[in-house]
């Protein structure tokens, strides 16, 4: 089968940046399961943590060698000791879900009130968004506008996550 990246050595900008959103998702989800896990008490509950930090990982492990063929090439580095990323990528990451979630519920909505008050938890999640992407931005820990760096970023956070 022919593809693309065969004809041009490299992902496309589009899909690289749907690989990074995803990538950075999971690590993070994956960061914070496992933070969690030692307090989930409940048997089968924990099983079900387990079985999505170990589909989490699978994830990763399958999307890192495609990292290799995004339009830039990552530089190596460490992950960062402080966990204010960590805390402000969750953040971000509960503010985008939260949008798309109003979004979509707000197509739902056959009450008028009801889709007042989505509408306006909508722009609520619109501007926290906004606010945390760009203390995100400021302060280096999402560098939207450098490609190699935001990928380079993310292979950082999969191998801390991957080696917790």
């Amino acid at each position: 089968m022919y593809t693309h990246q065969q004809a041009t050595g490299h992902l496309a900008w589009h899909e690289t940046m749907e690989m990074h959103e995803l990538a950075a998702m999971q690590a993070h989800c994956l960061m914070d399961f496992k933070m969690q896990l030692p307090n989930v008490q409940d048997p089968t509950l924990r099983g079900l943590y387990t079985e999505a930090i170990h589909g989490i990982e699978q994830n990763l492990k399958e999307l890192v060698p495609l990292y290799q063929h995004a339009p830039v090439a990552p530089a190596p580095g460490g992950m960062r000791a402080d966990l204010t990323a960590f805390y402000a990528g969750h953040l971000l990451s509960f503010a985008k879900s939260a949008v798309r979630n109003y979004a979509i519920g707000i197509t739902e909505t056959a009450t008028p009130s009801l889709r007042e008050i989505f509408q306006r938890h909508l722009l609520k999640a619109i501007q926290l968004h906004g606010k945390v992407f760009y203390f995100m931005l400021q302060r280096g820990y999402y560098p939207a506008y450098q490609l190699n760096q935001l990928l380079a970023n993310d292979l950082k956070m999969v191998k801390q996550a991957m080696s917790m």
